[in-house]
């Protein structure tokens, strides 16, 4: 089931997000989230925030929020989504994009941005499976565990001119 999430959904939320924040090659920062500050970003992203729930517990989570500041960029937005290790491969990360993609269109967002970890060639095959392009590749752009990561930038247009 995929519903708006809520910011009693937090905790489950943030020991997902960290979960991923620990493994060195998914993403490159490595500042936990707080049970608060996910809280926060929930209430501040209200509409752009969704949870997957399989049997009654929170399993994974989608959000979206600006891709980069400044008037120029208010059609175009960047997305996450993370699944708990027990929820790959169920078709949650589908739905969850789907919700994304729907509430994304709604507040005319004209074009999604995905940031992906060339440590992780499964959420470039993922991305690619919903109709993402591969936009380009900085290579080295982050740093974690002691290795170099490129950044591979991919893009949807939600609804081309």
């Amino acid at each position: 089931m995929i519903r708006a999430a809520i910011p009693a959904d937090a905790p489950a939320i943030a020991a997902i997000w960290n979960a991923v924040i620990a493994l060195p090659h998914i993403t490159f920062t490595t500042d936990t989230k707080s049970d608060a500050a996910v809280a926060q970003l929930i209430v501040e992203r209200a509409g752009a925030f969704w949870v997957a729930e399989r049997a009654g517990t929170v399993a994974g989570f989608a959000t979206f929020g600006s891709f980069r500041g400044g008037p120029g960029y208010r059609h175009t937005a960047e997305h996450s989504v993370m699944l708990g290790r027990d929820a790959r491969g169920h078709g949650m990360g589908r739905a969850l994009m789907a919700a994304v993609e729907s509430g994304a269109v709604v507040r005319d967002v004209h074009l999604l941005v995905a940031g992906i970890s060339g440590g992780n060639p499964d959420a470039v095959a993922f991305h690619d499976r919903l109709g993402f392009a591969q936009s380009g590749k900085i290579p080295q752009a982050g740093r974690k565990g002691g290795q170099w990561y490129d950044l591979i930038l991919m893009h949807k247009l939600l609804f081309p001119s």
